[in-house]
C-alpha cells in the first residue's frame, strides 16, 4: 500500500486521459503478454489484446507485425476499442497494420521506433499508446469486500509441462504441445469458468465466465468458426462429466489439457481415448474469478 510499482514508469505518448477500465484492462493485458515470453519463439514476439478484462485475442509469432495480426484475427470483432498489449518494441510494419486495423483503446509496449507514434497519432489520436517496463507481480493478490479484503497468492504458473502427465494413449505432438502450453497459459488471464482454443501459436476461440464449462467450450468453439482442427483445447478447471470433452472434440482440436483432480477423471480420460484426442494434466488449476 502506497508502495512504488511499476506503473510509476509508465509513459503515456498520445491519447485521451486514462480512465479506471483502462488502467484495469490495461495492468491484466500487460500481465498477460509478458506471462506468454517464455512460449515466444527466438527472435519473435508475443500480442495479447483484452476487452473488459478478458483476452479476446493473442498470439506467439516470429516477428510482432505477424502476432499483431494473428492475435487481432482471433476475435477481430471484439477487438475493438480493447486493450493492445505487444510483447517487443513497436516497429513501423506493425504500426502500420494496427493503423489499418480496428481502433484500440490503450496500447501498451516497451518501447517505439522512431516515427511510429506519430504514424499512429497521424491516424489513432484518442488512442492512449503507453511505454511500460515489466511488471512486477506482488506475492498477493487482494479482491475488496464490504468491510475487508480476500488475499490469496496471486497468479503463477507453478508446475511446467514437464511436469505435466499425458493421460492417454495418445501423445500430443511438439506443435500440439506448443499450441497446449499456450491454451494453458491463457487460460490463467481468463475469467472462470473459461475454454480456450488454440492452433498454431494463435487463439482462435475463447469461452470466457461461464456457469457451465460446457456451455464456454460452445462459445469457444463458435468464435474458432473451424479453425481449431488438430489444435489445442485448456479449461481452467478439471472437467466434473465425459460432455466437456466431448464439447472440445466436437470444435476439432486434437488435444485436451485440462487439471485433473475431478472423482471422475477417468470417464475423461476414456472419453478422450474414445474420441482419439490427447489429453494431459496439468496438476493445477488457474481459477481467475
Amino acid at each position: 500500500m502506497g508502495a512504488a510499482t511499476w506503473w510509476d514508469e509508465v509513459v503515456q505518448h498520445l491519447g485521451l486521459p486514462l480512465s479506471y477500465l483502462n488502467l484495469y484492462d490495461a495492468d491484466a493485458a500487460w500481465s498477460l503478454v509478458h506471462d506468454l515470453a517464455p512460449l515466444v519463439p527466438p527472435a519473435g514476439a508475443a500480442v495479447a489484446i483484452v476487452k473488459h478484462a478478458n483476452p479476446c485475442g493473442a498470439a506467439v509469432a516470429g516477428d510482432l507485425a505477424t502476432a499483431y495480426q494473428r492475435a487481432l484475427e482471433g476475435d477481430e470483432r471484439s477487438a475493438f476499442g480493447g486493450i493492445v498489449a505487444l510483447g517487443a518494441t513497436v516497429d513501423a510494419a506493425t504500426a502500420e497494420r494496427m493503423v489499418a486495423g480496428p481502433q484500440a483503446d490503450v496500447v501498451i509496449a516497451p518501447g517505439y521506433d522512431d516515427g511510429v507514434v506519430e504514424a499512429l497519432a497521424a491516424k489513432r489520436k484518442n488512442t492512449r499508446v503507453l511505454s511500460a517496463p515489466p511488471p512486477v507481480a506482488g506475492p498477493v493478490h487482494l479482491r475488496q469486500l464490504a468491510g475487508g479484503f480476500l488475499a490469496q497468492s496471486a497468479r503463477h504458473f507453478a508446475r511446467g509441462r514437464d511436469e505435466w502427465q499425458v493421460a492417454t494413449k495418445v501423445a500430443p505432438t511438439d506443435e500440439q504441445w506448443r499450441d497446449a502450453e499456450l491454451a494453458w497459459r491463457l487460460c490463467g488471464h481468463v475469467k472462470s469458468n473459461c475454454v480456450v482454443l488454440v492452433n498454431q501459436g494463435q487463439a482462435v476461440g475463447i469461452g470466457a465466465g461461464q456457469q457451465s464449462r460446457v456451455g464456454a467450450a460452445e462459445i469457444a468453439a463458435a468464435k474458432a468458426e473451424g479453425r481449431a482442427a488438430g489444435g489445442a483445447s485448456a479449461t481452467d478447471g478439471f472437467y466434473p462429466f465425459p460432455d466437456g470433452v466431448e464439447a472440445a472434440a466436437a470444435a476439432g482440436v486434437a488435444v485436451v489439457v485440462q487439471p485433473g483432480g475431478s472423482v471422475r477423471d477417468d470417464e475423461a480420460v476414456a472419453a478422450a481415448d474414445r474420441l482419439g484426442l490427447a489429453m494431459v494434466l496439468t496438476g493445477e488449476r488457474q481459477f481467475l474469478h
